[in-house]
Parts: C-alpha cells; sequence; structure tokens
C-alpha cells in the first residue's frame, strides 16, 4: 500500500514539474525572461543537477543585461561541479559586455583545459559552437587531434569550415570523412547539397567537382565515381553521370541496378536522349531477366509519352513481341501493365486492357504486386466512366496497402474520382488529409486539387465553372485532348474574368505543348504572365514558357529572361532550383 502511495505521489510530482517547465519554456520563448527567469530559478531548486535550467537561467540574466548576476551564477556552478565548459560561458558573458579581453582570457582558459584532458573538447567545443564562436571551437578540436591523433573531428570541423566561408578546407575534410567513414556519406552528401542549393559559394559546385575527380584520377577507386555520379544528378546532368556508372560497371560488373535507376531519373526529369542511351547500355550489356524486362519496359513508356497515332501500330508491334519473348508471367508483370494501358488510353480498347489484367491478377502475384494491378484496373474502369466499380477498386488497395505510397496515391485517386464525379464536397474532405501525406509528390497533387476546388468556390456557389473544369479536366484523363481542349476554350468563353481563368489557361496551354502547338502554347502561358500576375499558377507559366523556349524553339535569350523572373520573383517555387541551375547553364557559368 505503501509502495503504491508512493508511486502515485512521484507521478502527481513529475507531471506538475513537466507542467513547470512547459511553462518556463513558453515564458522563455515569448521574450518574458523576467517571469521566465523566476520559473526556472523554481525547477532548479527541485533539481539542483539540471544543467539545462541552469543555462536558461544564465540566458534569462543576459537578457535582462544582469551580467554581474550571470558571472557570479556561473563561477558558482563552475566551483561546485568543475565543469569546464562554464569557462566558454564565463568568456561569453564578458564578450556580451564588449570586453573582448577578459573574454579572450577564459576562451584561453577552456583551450588549455583541452590540453590536460583531450576529452574535455567534447562540451568545451560544444560551447563554442552554440556561441558561434567559430574559430575557438576549431581551435578546441585542433588542439585535442594534437594531445591525440586518434580522435577524429572531421565531421565537426568541415561544418564550421563552411560557416567561415572556407568551402575548399570545408570539401577537403568532408571528403575525407566520406572515405574513412563511409556510413556517414548520405550526412556528409546532405550538408554538401545544401551549399549547392543555397548558393552560398558562386564557385561551389565547381570546387566540389575538381575536388571528386582529383581523388578519382589519383586513387582509382570507384568511391570517388560514385560520389562523382551523385554530384551530377543532383545537377540533372545524366549524361555525366552516366559516364561515371559506365566506370564503375567496368570494375563491378554486377552494378547495373545502379545504372537502370538512373534512366528512370532521367526520364523522370524528361531528358530522353540520356535515358535512352543509358537503358541501351543496360540491354546491350545484361541478361538479367528483371533488368531487362525493366529496361524495355522504361523504353516503352517513353515511346508511348511522346507518340503520335501514326506511332500506334509500332509501338503495339514492339509490346507484343517483348511479351512473346519473355513470356506471360510475373517477370512481365510491368510490361502486361503497359500493354493494358496503351491499349485503354491510346488504342481505345479498354475491354482488352481489362482482360490482360484479369489474367495477371490469376498469376501466382505478391500483394504489392496484386495492389499495381488492380490499380491499372480501376485506372481503367475509371476511363470508361464506371466510377462505381473503379471506387471499390482503389478502396480495396487503400485499405490493403495503408501505410505504404501506392496506398496513399489509391486515396488520392479516390479523391480525383469524386472530383470527376463532381461531388467536390466529399473530394475536398479526402484531399485535406492528403495534404500530409508521407510522399512529397502527392502531398502536392492533393494540395493543388484542393487549391483548385476551394478557390472556385468561395465566389460562385453553385459551383458552375468548376463542374465544367472537371469534365474538361475528366476528358483530358481519357486522353481525349481535342474534346478536352474544346471543354477548357468553352470555360474561358462563358466565365471570363472569374477566378477559374488562369488555371484554365494553363490547362490549354499544356495541351497544346503536348500536341506540339508551342506557338499557341505560349500564347495561353502569356496571358497568365500578363493579365493574372498575382494567381498562383504564374511561376508554372513561367517556368513551362522558358522551358520551351529552350528546349523547343532554342530561343536561349528568351528563356534566360523567363528563368531569371522565375529567380527573383518566385524563390518559393517547386520549379526554382531547376530554373537557376538552367539559367546558370544558359548564361554560359563554368560551375555546373
Amino acid at each position: 500500500m505503501k509502495k503504491n502511495l508512493l508511486i502515485l505521489i512521484l507521478f502527481f510530482s513529475l507531471g506538475a514539474n513537466a507542467q513547470n517547465e512547459q511553462l518556463a519554456n513558453n515564458y522563455f520563448d515569448r521574450g518574458d525572461f523576467e517571469k521566465a527567469l523566476l520559473s526556472y530559478e523554481d525547477l532548479l531548486k527541485n533539481q539542483i543537477g539540471n544543467f539545462n535550467y541552469f543555462q536558461r537561467i544564465i540566458e534569462c540574466y543576459q537578457q535582462l543585461q544582469q551580467y554581474d548576476k550571470a558571472q557570479k551564477a556561473i563561477e558558482v556552478q563552475l566551483d561546485k561541479f568543475k565543469q569546464n565548459q562554464l569557462l566558454v560561458e564565463l568568456g561569453y558573458n564578458f564578450q556580451l559586455q564588449k570586453n573582448k579581453e577578459k573574454a579572450n582570457k577564459y576562451y584561453s582558459q577552456a583551450i588549455d583545459r583541452i590540453k590536460k584532458n583531450a576529452n574535455e573538447v567534447y562540451g568545451i567545443a560544444y560551447f563554442f559552437e552554440r556561441k558561434a564562436l567559430v574559430d575557438y571551437a576549431l581551435l578546441a578540436y585542433k588542439t585535442a587531434l594534437e594531445k591525440d591523433p586518434k580522435m577524429s573531428f572531421n565531421f565537426q570541423m568541415a561544418t564550421l569550415y563552411g560557416q567561415q566561408g572556407n568551402t575548399d578546407l570545408m570539401i577537403d575534410t568532408f571528403l575525407q570523412e566520406a572515405y574513412q567513414n563511409p556510413q556517414n556519406l548520405p550526412l556528409i552528401q546532405n550538408q554538401l547539397s545544401r551549399f549547392m542549393t543555397e548558393n552560398v559559394d558562386a564557385n561551389f559546385n565547381d570546387s566540389l567537382k575538381k575536388a571528386l575527380l582529383l581523388r578519382a584520377q589519383k586513387t582509382q577507386d570507384i568511391f570517388w565515381n560514385d560520389f562523382l555520379s551523385w554530384l551530377f544528378i543532383q545537377q540533372k546532368e545524366y549524361g555525366k553521370a552516366f559516364i561515371q556508372q559506365k566506370a564503375i560497371y567496368k570494375r563491378n560488373p554486377d552494378s547495373f541496378a545502379n545504372i537502370v535507376n538512373l534512366g528512370q531519373m532521367a526520364i523522370d526529369d524528361n531528358d530522353q536522349d540520356s535515358a535512352t542511351e543509358i537503358l541501351n547500355f543496360v540491354l546491350e550489356n545484361t541478361r538479367d531477366l528483371d533488368l531487362l524486362i525493366q529496361s524495355h519496359s522504361y523504353l516503352i513508356e517513353m515511346k508511348i509519352d511522346h507518340a503520335t497515332e501514326k506511332d500506334y501500330p509500332t509501338i503495339t508491334a514492339e509490346l507484343d513481341k517483348l511479351i512473346k519473348e519473355f513470356g506471360v508471367s510475373p517477370y512481365t508483370l510491368s510490361l502486361l501493365k503497359l500493354q493494358a494501358d496503351f491499349n485503354a488510353f491510346h488504342l481505345n480498347n479498354p475491354e482488352k486492357a481489362k482482360a490482360i489484367l484479369k489474367s495477371a491478377m490469376e498469376m501466382p502475384i505478391n500483394r504489392s504486386q496484386l495492389a499495381e494491378v488492380k490499380m491499372e484496373l480501376a485506372d481503367i474502369l475509371l476511363f470508361e466512366e464506371k466510377f462505381n466499380q473503379a471506387l471499390i477498386y482503389y478502396s480495396q488497395i487503400d485499405e490493403d496497402m495503408s501505410g505504404d505510397v501506392i496506398g496513399q496515391e489509391a486515396s488520392l485517386k479516390t479523391a480525383k474520382t469524386s472530383y470527376f464525379k463532381t461531388d467536390f464536397e466529399w473530394a475536398s474532405h479526402q484531399l485535406k488529409v492528403l495534404k500530409s501525406a508521407s510522399s512529397q509528390l502527392i502531398a502536392n497533387d492533393a494540395l493543388d486539387l484542393f487549391l483548385l476546388i476551394s478557390d472556385n468556390t468561395v465566389e460562385d456557389s453553385l459551383q458552375v465553372a468548376l463542374k465544367k473544369f472537371a469534365r474538361a479536366d475528366f476528358l483530358l484523363y481519357q486522353n481525349k485532348k481535342a474534346a478536352a481542349l474544346a471543354g477548357f476554350q468553352l470555360i474561358l468563353k462563358e466565365h471570363k474574368g472569374e477566378d477559374i481563368e488562369p488555371v484554365t489557361l494553363l490547362r490549354i496551354g499544356k495541351i497544346y505543348e503536348k500536341m506540339g502547338d508551342f506557338v499557341n502554347a505560349l500564347a495561353n502561358y502569356d496571358a497568365i504572365i500578363t493579365k493574372h500576375k498575382d494567381c498562383i499558377y504564374i511561376d508554372e507559366a513561367l517556368y513551362f514558357s522558358a522551358e520551351i523556349y529552350n528546349l523547343q524553339l532554342k530561343d536561349s535569350e528568351k528563356a534566360k529572361l523567363l528563368y531569371e523572373e522565375m529567380l527573383t520573383k518566385h524563390e518559393d517555387s517547386i520549379f526554382y532550383v531547376d530554373s537557376r541551375n538552367k539559367y546558370r547553364k544558359l548564361r554560359g557559368d563554368t560551375n555546373l
């Protein structure tokens, strides 16, 4: 009984303490340092050895410019607990009073403690870093290394070199750490990519590339080829990344999976030439069945994406030939799904498509493969306007693959089906949840559709224009470009000046672009740029226009102006980084 009572008292005591700490933190975060100070002092009375509370008390004194009280408290704590990192705190207290001489005196004393015991570096260097005393933090690590050369602080020191702006030394130190401790490679590449994207140093990419090339040539270790490949992928230079992967393959013939993945990345970024070269290389150099089928699937998918009706007979023959060559089995599932999709959405033969998929469902396939086949079948049922049947399959996938990306994708398609049916209220309800999906791509798509519905409901409570828009969008889903185009153009005519106008112009521009009519595509994008400067689609109109001038019309000057406008006015756009890289390339920068 007494034991239970003690546990109960302890439980309530801990709960009360947590509440008091939260209250103190709230005062501190709001800048109410007097109240925060009193709260932290009460907390410290109950937990005398709690260093976090003590630290916050010192910070409150310093914020209130009560430097004498802070100094006394630090000296008492240092004398009592012998925590040598408090020498840094004591020095910093004098630095806040602009007394550099005394500040440096205590900083030097802290360094002296490391000279006597190298292990002191962990607390002392951390305190120097917290106070943004970069030079002293580096000195602390160097002092420890002199005392004990077996210690390693490459990662910490590289980060500090970066804060100093000494990017060359940062690169060298990070690369040394990556080679010595490959398990830290993802962390290091993440740090380096920050410098690449934040444009801290205009020559950073060039310096990193030179450092990696030098190491690759000097050591002939494939580690550096792989690192170079990573660098080129960050810059979306898939051809150059492929050169490095080929060098790796020559010494490690089992590295084909990386090359296939590189081909997929090139496809995703619409670098068709590099993707074709990469995947053909795979086909010529492997007998692995999975890799062969995967590469063939990617190549045909690319052909379908860029095909016109005159190409359909060739694609049909190629698909039939491949399935005959490799057989109908779980191994050829990607080809079978492509064949079904092509028959439904391009040849307008959904019955044949469904037969292919239902036959595939009878094969011994795993849970994930079954979900993929069901998804394709649901897509085709949606194509046929069999909304309820499609929803049944999407719901099954969502339930069976809950938490998986394909489950979230099925949930998004459920919302889109509701949108196509003009059940906007239910679609919005589903999209609200999906806006926070773990897959960024799905979250972005959900947000776009949610905004489309909500933005075009405020002024038009009957959603007249939105219903017409959803119908045109559905025709576009069915790959009926001409009918969709007519639907969107009618919206422009009947709802001119309404909120739906800019997104309609965007859709029309995209249809013209897919049809190869770049003049009309640009005209619609330009209407957004000139007449709807404050709409949320302005960055897309700018980027798509720049891409047409850059990649299709080869007018680098016009492309450069549009990319530049993206950089100066739309830093929060998802197209910002790509625009910056392409702008630099057109400008003739060497640091690519």
